[in-house]
C-alpha cells in the first residue's frame, strides 16, 4: 500500500516548542518526518503530504508512531491519511511516477 499523510498540531500551544510566533508547524512536522525516515520504509515528502509505501500494518504504525511525535506541539494533532491499497504490487512510490511522465512525454491527448 501507498499511504500518503499530513500531520500537525493544532490548538493550545500549537507552535509547540522552540516556536518563533510564525505560525510555522515544521518543528512538529520534522519531528513526524524523523520518525518516518528512521522507520526505513520507502517515502517521499513534498510541501503538504508525506507518502509511505509498504504492508498495512508497518505502515500504520509508522503514521501512529509520527502522530505521536508531534502531540507535545499542541493540545490536538490533525491528522490527514489517503491510501491506494494494492496488494501484490511493490515500488509503486516510484513506478506510478515513472508511468504518468512516459505518459506525458507521449503527448496523448484525450479523444474529443
Amino acid at each position: 500500500m501507498i499511504l500518503a499523510f499530513s500531520v500537525a498540531p493544532s490548538g493550545v500551544g500549537a507552535s509547540g516548542p522552540a516556536s518563533d510566533d510564525s505560525g510555522s508547524v515544521s518543528q512538529a512536522v520534522a519531528a513526524a518526518i524523523r520518525v518516518v525516515r528512521a522507520s526505513g520504509l520507502p517515502h517521499r515528502t513534498s510541501s503538504m503530504f508525506t507518502e509511505v509505501e509498504g504492508e498495512w500494518d508497518e505502515v500504520f504504525d509508522v503514521v501512529k508512531r509520527a502522530t505521536e511525535a508531534v502531540l507535545p506541539y499542541g493540545s490536538r494533532v490533525s491528522l490527514v491519511m489517503k491510501a491506494d491499497i494494492r496488494p501484490g504490487y511493490e515500488g509503486e512510490l516510484d513506478g506510478k511516477l515513472e508511468r504518468l511522465e512516459r505518459a506525458v512525454a507521449d503527448g496523448a491527448t484525450p479523444r474529443e
